[in-house]
C-alpha cells in the first residue's frame, strides 16, 4: 500500500509529523504489512502528490485555515475534489485521513460547517465525546466515551450544514467537551466525510513520550505557564503519563484507520494479481 503524507507545516518545526511517521513504522512492523510512504510539502514547496496512491495523511499546521490565494491551496483543494470523483467512478478506493488544520481546510473547502475563529487558543489534552454515528464508527472503536486527545487550535468548526452532510453522506463523528458553563455551540471534533475519508479537529497521532520530551523543556514549560497557568501544566503532565489517556487515543486511531484501509484493499490487490 503506497501512502502520500501531505505536511501541512509550512516548514515550521512541529512533532506531528515524527508521530504520523511512527503510526505508519509501527503498523508496517507489528502487521508485518507492505507500506511505503512519501512525504510532500505542501504549504512550503507547493508540492501535491498524484493520484497514485492508496492512502492519502494529511496533516495538521499552524496559520489560518481561512480562504487564500496561494497556489498550494488550490493544488490542495483541486486533489481533494479528485480523490472524492475518483471515489465515486472506481471500485478500489482511495483513503484519507485530514488532521486539524487538514480537516479545517476540507470542513470550509466543502461548505458543511461554519469555520471561524476562536475567542482564546485551545490547547491541552481534553474530553472529546463521540456521537452515536462516533460510538459506531471502527475508527474509534475500542476508545472510551468519551476519550482524550491532545487539542491545539485557534479556529474551529461550527453550525454543521445538516442537509448538506446528508446529501453527501457524511456523519459527525466526535463532539467538543461538554462546557454547560460556557454558553457558547460546541465545535466539531470528527467528521467521517465518505466512507473513505475521515478528519479529525484533535491530533489522533501525538504520542506520550514525544509530547512530554517536547513539553518538559524550559522554553515549552514557560510558554505554557505563562499563557495558560501552572494548574494547566500540571494537568498535562499527568495526563500525559496515564496511559489512558492520548497513549490510548494515539494507539488506536490513525494505526487502525491505516489498518482498515490496507484490510479494504488487501482483496482488489488479489483481483489485481489474478489478472
Amino acid at each position: 500500500m503506497k501512502i502520500a503524507v501531505l505536511d501541512m507545516n509550512d516548514n515550521r518545526p512541529n512533532e506531528g509529523m515524527r508521530c504520523i511517521l511512527h503510526a505508519i513504522r509501527t503498523v508496517q512492523g507489528n502487521d508485518h504489512l507492505e507500506l511505503s510512504f512519501d512525504v510532500f510539502n505542501v504549504r512550503g514547496n507547493n508540492e501535491v502528490p498524484g493520484l497514485d496512491y492508496d492512502l492519502y495523511i494529511s496533516s495538521g499546521g499552524p496559520g489560518s485555515p481561512m480562504a487564500t490565494d496561494d497556489e498550494w491551496e488550490k493544488k490542495y483543494f483541486r486533489l481533494i475534489d479528485q480523490l472524492f470523483t475518483w471515489n465515486k467512478q472506481n471500485k478500489r478506493k482511495k483513503y484519507v485521513f485530514l488532521i486539524c488544520h487538514s480537516f479545517q481546510l476540507v470542513t470550509r473547502h466543502l461548505g458543511i460547517a461554519e469555520l471561524s475563529k476562536r475567542k482564546s487558543t485551545s490547547f491541552g489534552i481534553f474530553p472529546v465525546h463521540k456521537t452515536d454515528d462516533g460510538c459506531t464508527d471502527p475508527v474509534f472503536d475500542g476508545l472510551p466515551e468519551p476519550f482524550y486527545a491532545v487539542d491545539s487550535r485557534d479556529y474551529q468548526a461550527l453550525e454543521p450544514d445538516l442537509k448538506r452532510m446528508d446529501a453527501m453522506g457524511a456523519t459527525i463523528l466526535c463532539m467538543e467537551k461538554i462546557r454547560p458553563h460556557v454558553d457558547l455551540p460546541r465545535a466539531l471534533m470528527a467528521i467521517r466525510f465518505s466512507p473513505e475519508i475521515v478528519g479529525t479537529q484533535f491530533h489522533p497521532e501525538a504520542d506520550d513520550e514525544g509530547m512530554l520530551r517536547y513539553f518538559l523543556t524550559d522554553e515549552k514549560r514557560e510558554q505554557i505557564t505563562r499563557n495558560f497557568g501552572q494548574a494547566k501544566y500540571d494537568e498535562m503532565m499527568a495526563y500525559l503519563q496515564d496511559p489512558t489517556k492520548i497513549a490510548l487515543t494515539e494507539s488506536v486511531v490513525l494505526p487502525g484507520f491505516i489498518r482498515q484501509a490496507a484490510r479494504a484493499l488487501q482483496p482488489m490487490n488479489q483481483l489485481v494479481r489474478q489478472d
